[in-house]
């Protein structure tokens, strides 16, 4: 018989950490969320309505398949945003001081932004039997979960973290200084990531004179909330510069390790001051490696160094803000965000496959359209149920049954489409080079990695794509599937049925018009995560194998282009020369003769006015003056 999986409580405000957790921990052995919560008197009456079913089921027998709450995950900010109430009362310390009063066996394991010995002590202090950070890899925050529901205070307890504790017992701040102190450290931490990618735009080449001006104005605000973060939250005997050069300390000193099963979240050396991009933190940064040391890295880092910056942008906003309509536009945000987790942890786990059966690399480019149709298919399974039924037709069927019927018209629509797929899988599990605007890359440097990083991204949502593909041909308008997964403003039969003849143009408009002139320039129109969200970015890469294969409309697409380079810029010369050339007669010929006549003309009037003024003087009478 199989163990029982734990029981676990997560009670954090952010709705979105909360659903990055529970999709990672579920898809662990051995973990089931048995509630959430996103303040501290919500998670109290879940804990005390728990308690008293269980007390009850000794006496009701059908109360005795409910589930007990094996351990409880606490956020240490905790209600730090909620204005209205009391800071001490609201946080994760003093909800930790709660349970621990009223069920003193429960574990509760403590999260907090930074990874601090003050912040540690002070939740120990409070009775937390673990503690742990938002950024911690989700494999090492599952050994900490087993490890805390077990009865031991973590693998944080050596000797060298108790020695650690007693250094400090005398610098363990109240809960109200510890509350300070994080939300400091966290709060600058976000405005500094922020900061990094506003700075990143404004080093965009392609910017207007406003875009420009209006980046710069986002940094200078920054600049100034980051201030005023210092100023809000200060504590004064305990300063950022101590605790930040000791982790920075600890994090040189520490090598990159790769977890036994090759995981999207293993740990790996961060830029100095960030956590490492792409873990469980609120805002964690893109990817941050300029200044890892390449040669450090070892088999598999390149593949989670990627996956954890991917990660921790799907964490942030999905809108799409390109002119084009996505199948995924029809989904709500979380749900949205659901499935490009799915697909990320999905890519994760046909990776690891792939690396352990160990192919020879020359055969990638073969395996590469099974493994995106396999990716399709496991997608489908684990989003939609692989039993879920649906009626059709007066007919109760299988949902996913009906999706397959739809394999060729995705593979040929979207999955042959995503490129540089054999290249991507080649950088992951070989560690080849990356070509990047026509630069071979060494895998570990940065600029491998940012471009493996867009290549990830437009392949999740490409895949996302695919997915609701097939539902929105042929199942768009079953109320049932509306209900669980469309936004509000696309769930009438009207903007389905517009959304989806939007969709169909697209698709019509791409296949005649912007890939062929994709084609023509050398270059792929990527689907990547930007700061405001989904975006197309172009990226260089030849085609002109494809090139040659183009014919009907798509290659007339290419002709116009070229006619057009060819003719346009000898016509523009001759329109400047014949505009030049009748601006020069305009002003100078006919102009001059125009204002010589005009003078003439002038000097006409002025000289009849004249002689009409003397001839009326001479026949004017004599006045009485003159008479005398």
């Amino acid at each position: 018989m199989s163990e029982r999986p734990l029981q676990l409580m997560l009670v954090d405000e952010d709705p979105t950490f909360r659903l990055g957790l529970r999709v990672w921990l579920e898809q662990l052995p051995g973990f089931q969320i048995a509630a959430e919560a996103s303040s501290a008197a919500e998670a109290m009456a879940i804990l005390r309505k728990c308690d008293r079913t269980q007390a009850e089921a000794f006496t009701d027998p059908t109360l005795r398949t409910q589930r007990s709450i094996n351990l409880v995950i606490v956020d240490l900010g905790l209600g730090a945003s909620d204005t209205g109430k009391d800071p001490v009362s609201s946080s994760g310390l003093q909800l930790c001081k709660s349970i621990k009063t009223e069920f003193p066996k429960l574990p509760v394991l403590v999260l907090s932004a930074r990874d601090e010995p003050v912040l540690e002590a002070a939740a120990r202090q409070v009775g937390a039997n673990g503690y742990g950070t938002r950024g911690m890899p989700v494999r090492e925050l599952a050994q900490l979960i087993r490890t805390v529901a077990r009865g031991s205070s973590g693998p944080g307890a050596n000797d060298a973290i108790e020695q650690q504790r007693t250094q400090q017992s005398s610098q363990i701040p109240g809960p109200l200084t510890a509350m300070r102190l994080s939300m400091r450290l966290s709060g600058v931490e976000q405005i500094e990531q922020q900061l990094a990618k506003t700075a990143a735009e404004l080093r965009r080449s392609r910017l207007t004179w406003l875009e420009r001006q209006i980046l710069a104005g986002q940094l200078r605000e920054l600049k100034a909330a980051r201030w005023c973060m210092q100023r809000l939250w200060a504590t004064r005997n305990y300063a950022d510069t101590g605790w930040i050069k000791k982790q920075v300390n600890s994090r040189s000193r520490s090598m990159p390790a790769t977890s036994a099963t090759g995981g999207a979240l293993s740990a790996r050396p961060s830029s100095v001051g960030a956590p490492p991009a792409g873990t469980l933190s609120r805002d964690a940064p893109a990817m941050a490696v300029s200044q890892a040391n390449p040669l450090s890295l070892r088999s598999g880092d390149v593949q989670n160094m990627v996956f954890e910056a991917v990660f921790a942008k799907l964490q942030t906003d999905l809108e799409n803000t390109t002119s084009e309509p996505v199948e995924i536009d029809i989904l709500r945000l979380d749900k949205k965000r659901e499935l490009l987790f799915i697909i990320l942890r999905r890519f994760e786990d046909l990776l690891d496959d792939l690396r352990q059966s160990s192919f020879p690399p020359g055969q990638l480019r073969d395996k590469s359209p099974q493994v995106l149709r396999d990716l399709w298919v496991a997608t489908i399974e684990e989003f939609f149920g692989r039993y879920y039924t649906v009626p059709l037709n007066g007919v109760e069927q299988e949902l996913v049954a009906v999706l397959y019927q739809e394999k060729e018209t995705v593979e040929r629509d979207i999955l042959q489409h995503i490129p540089l797929v054999p290249d991507l899988l080649a950088h992951w599990l070989y560690q080849d080079a990356m070509v990047v605007d026509g630069n071979a890359y060494v895998a570990t440097t940065p600029e491998a990695l940012a471009h493996s990083e867009k290549l990830l991204e437009n392949l999740i949502i490409q895949l996302g794509n695919a997915v609701m593909q097939p539902l929105l041909n042929r199942l768009a308008d079953v109320e049932v599937i509306k209900k669980g997964l469309y936004s509000r403003r696309m769930i009438s039969t009207r903007d389905i049925e517009r959304f989806r003849n939007d969709l169909s143009w697209r698709y019509r408009w791409d296949r005649l018009v912007n890939e062929p002139t994709a084609i023509f320039e050398s270059q792929y129109r990527l689907y990547t995560l930007g700061p405001r969200g989904i975006m197309l970015t172009p990226i260089y890469a030849p085609r002109r194998s494809e090139l040659d294969r183009l014919s009907g409309l798509p290659w007339a697409v290419t002709l116009l282009l070229e006619t057009r380079d060819a003719i346009s810029p000898r016509l523009r010369a001759v329109i400047s020369m014949v505009g030049s050339t009748v601006v020069y007669v305009l002003t100078e010929v006919v102009g001059r003769g125009i204002g010589l006549v005009g003078r003439g003309v002038l000097q006409g009037i002025g000289n009849a006015w004249q002689d009409t003024r003397r001839s009326r003087q001479r026949q004017a009478p004599p006045t009485f003056n003159e008479w005398e």
